[in-house]
């Protein structure tokens, strides 16, 4: 029971973690105040509270499959906002004008999103052992060790990107932004193949056996990329195109504000006639 539980809870605390280090790191190379920050996991457990105590309703949404059609709506929420900040990061980075306040408001609606998904199923996984007080201390000992685990990873990969050279943060992150982005649309579309939305598939490949999901290095990966060990052709299929998509905005977005800087650039350069 311990150790399934440090698995469950590090899974659901290491997604939020990795995205608001990253947002964070960004947030502070900008100098934007991180108060979006506490807002956004303070208005996002407490929905996350409200969420979970209604979960049972929202599951007999939709034929049965509202839960998960709930959670995949969540994801690819995240995604699209995920999107917005990277193009706002790089626009602001080349000069356009982007309001602090919009970065700070997308950046804190995706943690906000994140923190809802993520607490309200550790909500509900730990409330579903209130009635059993013999196995609650061991329960409530694996989610702090899940959790601690989970919290120490993203600090660690605050750090890590804190003390990149400032002209490398913004690719690596963008770049990490995206590998989390697709990783959503992964799960978002696991969601929906388990809610018979999309059709189930044979793997194209399993690698459980040389790194199981349920390792920590496979958690890692899970919410960093949304490793899956055994992905069906649908799963590879969105989870390419969600990436190469925002891959493709984010190099247009920079090929666009790198011109617009040269034609300024070459304007202020002009002699005054």
């Amino acid at each position: 029971m311990l150790l399934n539980t440090v698995i469950i809870i590090l899974r659901e605390v290491l997604e939020a973690a990795l995205l608001i280090s990253i947002l964070l790191v960004m947030s502070r190379r900008l100098r934007i105040a991180p108060r979006w920050l506490s807002l956004s996991l303070l208005l996002g457990g407490a929905v996350a509270i409200l969420v979970g105590t209604q979960l049972g309703f929202i599951s007999e949404l939709l034929g049965g499959v509202g839960q998960e059609i709930f959670d995949a709506s969540l994801q690819l929420v995240i995604y699209l906002l995920l999107l917005c900040v990277t193009v706002l990061l790089i626009r602001s980075h080349y000069g356009e004008q982007s309001s602090a306040k919009t970065i700070a408001l997308v950046m804190g609606a995706a943690v906000t999103l994140a923190v809802i998904r993520e607490g309200s199923e550790i909500y509900l996984y730990l409330s579903a052992f209130l009635a059993s007080p013999d196995l609650l201390p061991g329960v409530l000992s694996g989610a702090l060790l899940g959790a601690g685990i989970g919290f120490s990873i993203g600090a660690l990969f605050y750090y890590f990107l804190l003390a990149l050279p400032q002209r490398y943060t913004l690719g690596v992150a963008c770049g990490l932004m995206t590998l989390v982005a697709a990783g959503m649309c992964i799960q978002a579309t696991q969601l929906l193949i388990q809610a018979d939305w999309l059709p189930a598939q044979s793997p194209l490949w399993d690698t459980r056996h040389w790194l199981p999901e349920g390792s920590v290095i496979g958690q890692l990966l899970y919410a960093l990329v949304g490793y899956e060990a055994s992905p069906s052709p649908v799963e590879v299929g969105i989870y390419l195109v969600s990436a190469l998509l925002m891959l493709g905005l984010l190099f247009w977005t920079r090929h666009r504000a790198t011109v617009k800087a040269k034609k300024e650039e070459r304007a202020s350069a002009a002699p005054m006639v």
